[in-house]
């Protein structure tokens, strides 16, 4: 074998080992209902929010993996529910057993179990709760559109239900129908428990208004609240409060959108005006958005589709309704 000949073969065999682990690293677990991230071991238990009759304080506990977790510790209470929006504490604690230690920043010790978490404050006792949005099951008003109701996936173009034989909607398709313009929304969606994704990776949708602007949906769950996590305008505007749910929680949107505005020549007058509440709580109070999101079709006078976006994560969503002013 001729010299220039041999190179390419010695090169391909000294990069395989690096090719064949890039390939070998195992994905991130995902797992879709409460008996099987249970069947994983304690931490989808140990994940979620804690708080107090009377105590001042509001606990959001993220499970990361390996048996870590972070606690994000709230003045006033929970998101949402009491939070003074003053600067949170974050510590990090790994699992031993069937409990958690933490240690806070005055060196004083939180331990989390099951069902509570102590230490967060001097006798203070924090107690597992189970928030549900206040719009979770909201009933179509008359001259509602349905959009999807459980029964079937007709309204969406490359709609499927869930695989797993739940009657709920896998995410990745669009309306049909794709003429809305201005329009009162409602949406309900799941997000998996999946421990070790991070960033984008972690249950990655979105809610699109026209097929062009985004409405983020991602398990954002304890985080900062920015404009690419879960409410956010993606990229653009981030919500007033991050007011993301535990994963495998039902949650829910309730948007109020009215287009962009055009001249008789096609010159965009207005941009397109978007009130969110998620889970209840209002997140964007009449936010112009100037202009479409990453992945938005072009702004022009004709209306949109509503897409709920498929981005290589299981998420779903269930009772669907527009009402189109």
């Amino acid at each position: 074998m001729k010299t220039r000949h041999l190179l390419p073969a010695l090169l391909a065999l000294s990069l395989a080992p690096a090719l064949f682990a890039a390939d070998a690293k195992p994905k991130a677990a995902t797992y879709l209902t409460v008996e099987e991230s249970r069947a994983a071991g304690p931490d989808y238990d140990l994940q979620g929010e804690y708080a107090g009759e009377g105590a001042k304080v509001g606990v959001q506990v993220i499970a990361l993996g390996n048996d870590t977790f972070r606690a994000v510790v709230h003045h006033g209470g929970l998101p949402g529910d009491g939070w003074d929006k003053s600067a949170k504490i974050e510590v990090e604690g790994k699992r031993d057993g069937e409990k958690v230690e933490f240690t806070l920043p005055d060196g004083a010790k939180a331990v989390l179990t099951k069902d509570t978490l102590t230490g967060i404050g001097a006798n203070v006792i924090l107690k597992k709760t189970h928030r549900k949005s206040p719009t979770l099951g909201a009933t179509p008003p008359t001259g509602a559109i349905v959009l999807f109701d459980g029964s079937n996936a007709d309204a969406w173009a490359g709609g499927h239900l869930d695989e797993l034989g739940r009657k709920i909607l896998a995410s990745g398709s669009k309306t049909k129908r794709a003429d809305f313009q201005d329009y009162t929304l409602h949406v309900e969606f799941l997000l998996p428990f999946k421990p070790l994704g991070r960033g984008q990776d972690r249950a990655n949708s979105g809610v699109y208004m026209q097929d062009r602007y985004e409405v983020q949906v991602l398990d954002s769950f304890g985080l900062k609240g920015e404009s690419n996590e879960c409410g956010g305008i993606y990229s653009k505007t981030k919500p007033d409060v991050n007011m993301c749910f535990p994963p495998l929680a039902w949650q829910t949107y309730d948007i109020d959108f009215t287009a962009a505005k055009y001249d008789g020549d096609g010159k965009k007058t207005k941009n397109a005006v978007i009130t969110v509440k998620h889970n209840g709580v209002l997140i964007h109070d009449k936010v112009e958005i100037v202009g479409p999101t990453g992945g938005g079709k072009k702004e022009d006078p004709t209306g949109g589709a509503i897409q709920l976006q498929g981005h290589g994560n299981p998420v779903f969503y269930q009772n669907v309704w527009i009402v189109t002013k």
